[in-house]
């Protein structure tokens, strides 16, 4: 029995789509492995557990950084743990898989992704660009000629793309996104507070009280680090409006990135995109106030799509179906 799966390979978090079952699986990109014997002793959440607590001869790390393998040998490890993770003993054949890169990564890295896929046990690869996945995810139908403008904020890169006749009309890449966001509140959090926190730590900031427009009601909360004066621990008040300035110049920089490929739009395009608004996917989209940002600064209608986080694993495993339907044609 053959099994279609569609994998996320995300710098922050992995999502496998199986076909007929959805998305099964949503885990951190984190291994964590024994400097000395080079054994892996934790993936997933139980080595996210493990970040900035480990001994000295564990380590945990990312083996993706701003979308692309760092590590290629813990990439492939972790990539077939997660697929045997999902499908179970069951399989009898290898399956097929359908995975995301971001839209503009090297030939060289794409290489990459598709042999750590094959390695980790695939019988055939796909490679789907992420904006062209995350439009997919989110219900939309590509293969029509209408222009539709897809903002795909990851962990480690953020991908801008004007989509129609299912491919990529315009299309941009930067690699600032959700892991920018933690580094800019730890930055804030030192220089505002004389506080030293750990990424964990920042990324509860952006979740619980991050935001990137003012809010309504103001939010608060109580934040524990180390003092960088008397280096002892610390707790201090954080506001949503202190993550607002914390956050201004990363997210003003995503905000430049729409503004360029909407600049490079053909106008025929512009005019549907004025239409049918500006869609925003992936974790970071989740980020309070981003779509008011988005929408003040571009004068274009901005959602966010049903479940960002699912939606470039939704798209990128019904790709695999897709693809099987037009072969069989």
């Amino acid at each position: 029995m053959s099994m279609d799966i569609g994998i996320d390979l995300g710098t922050a978090s992995v999502l496998v789509y199986v076909k007929g079952k959805g998305v099964v699986l949503k885990e951190p990109s984190v291994v964590a492995f024994d400097r000395e014997t080079n054994e892996i002793k934790a993936i997933g959440e139980e080595a996210r557990q493990m970040l900035g607590r480990t001994p000295g001869n564990i380590v945990a790390i990312r083996p993706l950084r701003k979308g692309v393998i760092s590590d290629y040998t813990v990439t492939e490890k972790m990539i077939k743990y997660f697929v045997h993770k999902s499908l179970g003993r069951r399989t009898f054949k290898k399956p097929r898989i359908s995975i995301c890169v971001p839209s503009e990564v090297t030939e060289v890295e794409k290489k990459a992704v598709e042999e750590a896929t094959y390695a980790a046990g695939a019988r055939e690869v796909y490679l789907i660009e992420e904006p062209v996945a995350a439009a997919i995810g989110a219900g939309i139908d590509i293969s029509k000629p209408c222009g539709n403008m897809i903002v795909d904020i990851g962990g480690g890169t953020s991908d801008i793309a004007v989509i129609s006749l299912g491919g990529s009309v315009v299309k941009d890449s930067i690699k600032i996104a959700g892991d920018d966001f933690d580094e800019a509140i730890v930055r804030y959090m030192r220089k505002k507070h004389n506080l030293l926190i750990g990424e964990r730590t920042a990324e509860d900031i952006k979740i619980r009280i991050g935001t990137t427009y003012p809010m309504a009601e103001e939010q608060m909360m109580e934040v524990c680090g180390r003092n960088l004066i008397t280096g002892l621990p610390k707790t201090v008040n954080v506001t949503s409006s202190e993550t607002e300035k914390a956050l201004s110049e990363v997210t003003g920089q995503i905000v430049e990135a729409v503004i360029s490929v909407l600049e490079q739009t053909p106008p025929e395009l512009s005019a549907d995109i004025l239409e049918r608004g500006i869609v925003l996917t992936g974790g970071g989209a989740m980020l309070r106030g981003l779509e008011k940002l988005i929408e003040e600064r571009t004068g274009i209608h901005t959602m966010t799509a049903e479940d960002p986080m699912k939606a470039v694993a939704i798209g990128t495993g019904e790709f695999v179906e897709f693809m099987s339907v037009r072969k069989s044609l």
